[in-house]
């Protein structure tokens, strides 16, 4: 890609693959959750080689520096050669958020409220009439 041509903030972040789809790149740009150079920014605004980025997501902290841009989706191992990860170590894990509560809404197995099958063995044990 030639050096003069434009690359909207969007774009490039889901080129490089730290967005999945384009519309989350556009939402984190209007939610604050990207700056560029220190100063929040719009999705239209265009990239150039230098500009240094840091972009928080739900799942780490990114700080990254423009080294080329992409305005197509490639490979990741392709999308890193166009952008420099200045992250701290620390930040590069992602969150160690451990929830409080373990509750996922599903019942643990072979605990709680028998199955079918188990009901029926139950029934016909217990002698029910009820069929």
């Amino acid at each position: 890609m030639s050096t003069n041509e434009k690359i909207r903030v969007d774009k490039y972040l889901w080129a490089i693959r730290v967005f999945k789809t384009r519309s989350q790149a556009a939402d984190a740009c209007d939610g604050g959750k990207v700056k560029m150079n220190g100063n929040s920014v719009k999705a239209a605004k265009p990239v150039t080689v230098g500009d240094k980025f840091e972009i928080r997501t739900e799942a780490r902290k990114w700080i990254i520096e423009v080294t080329g841009l992409i305005s197509n989706r490639v490979a990741f191992s392709e999308a890193v050669k166009y952008y420099v990860d200045n992250t701290p170590e620390e930040d590069k894990s992602g969150t160690n958020f451990m929830p409080s509560v373990f509750q996922t809404g599903k019942r643990q197995s072979k605990i709680g409220r028998p199955t079918k099958k188990e009901r029926r063995e139950l029934d016909d044990f217990m002698g029910n009439p009820e069929d």
